[in-house]
């Protein structure tokens, strides 16, 4: 099952081509679910797991994986749903993932397989189906729905992110930065815009949220039609996974706008890993930030503010 993940090198050659991979799996009924292939690190069967009390009751236990203690979360009952149930083999599987600087499981009745899909077919999750605070969005594969999990959402029911920044930070941005003009923040997941919210907020920065990529291009092109963009934009943060138009699209038509291309971008991504530089190089983004960290987050803004004065 190791073998489901090819290296992930080879995936950077999607940068730019708006497209992504979709690793489907089962809950224990016929719906099919989702999870971007790049947070996944590995699919395994259901290991032997040990109980640690006092944990959130969406997780099950925890198993010892390359010397490293992974908790394991029962991703239907995390979605309020029943609990997952074994496959048609009799066993259960689970999904290794490492985003947002941790490693964790999520335990699955069955994989099915890993799909390439464009990020145009990809869209906002209807209402009512009693779960769509969990998904980010949906898609079509076969005539069926797939319903991409925001595992964002999943991890901070176990494991919630701080969102303030600290008062040191904060002096160090307002000693440096009298003049603000607009922050215009791009990510599609629900948690991650309130975490990000908070963070710029805590700056007293004047900022625009945007759902996806199209979205925060068609502001930032209304906005370069009234006059210069840097009379009113300071800098683009983008999440990279995104319905619609991702990080990366977003980032190559900023850079083919002659407008827009002066704005200074920083992805910010629950993504890991080595081949992070060799994304940002091939979008033409300024900087890559792993999800998250309110300060760091606040540095790195004001970093990339500094090096556009």
């Amino acid at each position: 099952m190791s073998q489901f993940i090819d290296d992930v090198n080879q995936r950077t050659q999607m940068v730019g081509q708006n497209r992504m991979e979709l690793l489907l799996f089962y809950l224990g009924g016929t719906q099919t679910f989702g999870i971007n292939v790049f947070k996944v690190r590995e699919v395994i069967p259901l290991p032997q797991l040990r109980q640690i009390p006092g944990s959130a009751g969406v997780v099950r236990g925890v198993t010892t994986l390359r010397d490293k203690t992974v908790p394991i979360i029962d991703l239907a009952r995390a979605m309020g749903m029943q609990s997952t149930r074994a496959g048609a083999d009799g066993q259960q599987k689970v999904v290794i993932t490492e985003f947002n600087r941790s490693v964790q499981g999520f335990m699955v009745s069955a994989v099915d397989r890993i799909v390439n899909v464009n990020w145009d077919q990809v869209k906002s999750p209807p209402r009512g189906t009693g779960r769509e605070s969990f998904l980010v969005a949906v898609t079509e594969l076969d005539d069926k729905l797939v319903e991409i999990i925001d595992v964002e959402r999943v991890l901070s029911l176990v494991n919630p992110l701080p969102t303030e920044v600290s008062e040191s930070v904060r002096s160090a941005v307002a000693e440096q930065t009298p003049e603000r003009r607009e922050i215009v923040i791009a990510d599609d997941s629900v948690v991650a815009r309130r975490q990000i919210e908070s963070a710029i907020q805590g700056l007293e920065w004047p900022y625009v949220l945007c759902k996806d990529g199209r979205e925060a291009l068609d502001y930032l092109e209304e906005k370069a039609a009234e006059g210069p963009i840097h009379d009113t934009v300071e800098l683009v943060i983008s999440d990279i996974e995104m319905p619609r138009m991702d990080g990366y699209t977003l980032t190559a038509k900023i850079r083919e706008n002659e407008r827009l291309r002066p704005l200074r971008v920083l992805l910010h991504s629950s993504l890991s890993g080595e081949f992070n530089t060799d994304m940002v190089r091939r979008a033409g983004a300024d900087a890559f930030l792993s999800k998250f960290n309110p300060d760091e987050l606040a540095s790195a803004v004001l970093e990339q503010i500094n090096k556009t004065a």
